[in-house]
């Protein structure tokens, strides 16, 4: 749900650079709120149009609303299987549902609001900082259609003093050393195996693995911070500096992929020792998104422009939350649990059974017993779907 709202901002606002992407993501929700007093005046200045319709529309509205009210019951009582048709089809109207329902209602209703917001006074392009803050003024202040309708007068961007190839080769040339010397001892471990993780560290391989990861996953997301910084600040006027600008970034982004591998493989180590969990693996598919924001990164170099970069991160990280959810994480978390099982290790039962029915396709390897055992815990947690929240895994494992 996260994942479409930011989607359908973006498509709302559309591309205007790569610092007003992070307020892009936000724009329409923003608008759904800062919409409401818009909403109020339209609906204000329509209402002598709606008069003109004449009030026998809404008088024929409330009729048969009112004929459904009565009849529907007297029909209900009158058929059993009409009456279960009707309780097939229409949801239980206790309180609670009702809440959700206009819960639900007033969120869909003010992200359309708030689209149409966006689009009745999109923003200016922004190429800059200076841009991307007059946009937030013009939302803060009532949007853009308001804003517009006075004439808003642009303010040219005051000149930016860039970084020197010095000033910013020295960050980039140390991170490019460092990074270097970490490979190599990657590699070292990598070959060496288990044996020269024990001599060297004192642990085994598979602790060596877990102590690494969320380390590893910090720096690179913090070096794609410095190249970001880089890529803005630095000086590009000659083919100097744009040739010296492609050299450093590519250099650190190639070492921090070989880092992000191999973070990548201390987590998959690191599972096939102790276990796999839904949590393990959604931290390794979002290392493996960010090894694709630095393809991106160095995609951008071939012609030093960046602007596209984040879009198509955002892009990138929708396009995997839907592979996700078809190679379906807990059906898959099952399986490789259960393969370790079957390899002679162990299996945490409980665990499984704290899962959804998405996993009971996957214990038909086990054992009647341990099958049975897991299917309980899991159709414990199974509710009645009603018409709108049908599920195929709950469906299945009823």
């Amino acid at each position: 749900m996260i994942g479409a709202g930011v989607a359908g901002s973006f498509a709302v606002v559309g591309r205007r650079s790569v610092f007003g992407v992070f307020f892009d993501m936000v724009a329409v929700p923003w608008a759904a709120v800062t919409s409401v007093p818009w909403l109020y005046r339209g609906v204000g200045s329509g209402a002598g149009s709606r008069r003109r319709v004449g009030p026998r529309v809404w008088w024929s509205v409330a009729a048969t609303v009112l004929l459904l009210v009565v009849f529907v019951p007297l029909l209900v009582g009158a058929d059993p299987v009409f009456a279960r048709l009707v309780d097939d089809v229409v949801p239980a109207l206790d309180t609670a549902l009702l809440v959700q329902w206009g819960f639900v209602f007033t969120i869909a209703g003010l992200g359309v609001s708030g689209a149409l917001y966006v689009l009745a006074g999109p923003p200016p392009p922004a190429d800059g900082p200076s841009r991307v803050t007059g946009w937030m003024d013009l939302v803060i202040a009532g949007g853009a259609a308001s804003v517009a309708s006075r004439g808003a007068e642009s303010v040219a961007a005051p000149h930016i003093r860039r970084l020197s190839r010095t000033e910013w080769g020295l960050p980039m040339g140390a991170l490019t050393l460092l990074f270097m010397v970490f490979v190599g001892t990657q590699l070292a471990v990598m070959f060496g195996g288990d044996g020269y993780v024990q001599r060297t560290a004192d642990l085994t391989y598979a602790e060596y693995a877990r102590s690494g990861f969320w380390e590893l996953s910090i720096v690179t997301m913090l070096t794609l911070a410095v190249i970001a910084v880089v890529q803005r600040w630095a000086a590009q006027q000659s083919a100097g500096d744009r040739l010296w600008l492609r050299i450093g970034v590519a250099a650190v982004s190639v070492l921090t992929l070989v880092i992000v591998a191999s973070a990548l493989h201390r987590m998959w180590t690191y599972q096939q020792a102790y276990g796999f969990t839904v949590l393990r693996l959604l931290v390794e598919v979002f290392e493996l998104w960010i090894g694709v924001v630095y393809l991106l990164v160095l995609a951008s170099l071939v012609r030093l422009r960046r602007e596209w970069v984040p879009r198509a991160a955002a892009g990138a990280a929708l396009a995997t939350l839907l592979v996700l959810a078809v190679v379906n994480p807990e059906r898959l978390v099952a399986d490789r649990n259960i393969d370790r099982w079957q390899a002679g290790k162990t299996l945490d039962s409980g665990y499984l059974g704290r899962l959804s029915a998405d996993i009971l396709p996957a214990t038909d390897r086990l054992p009647a017993v341990q099958r049975e055992e897991i299917a309980k815990d899991v159709r414990a947690g199974l509710d009645r779907d009603t018409w709108q929240g049908w599920n195929l895994s709950r469906s299945s494992g009823r």
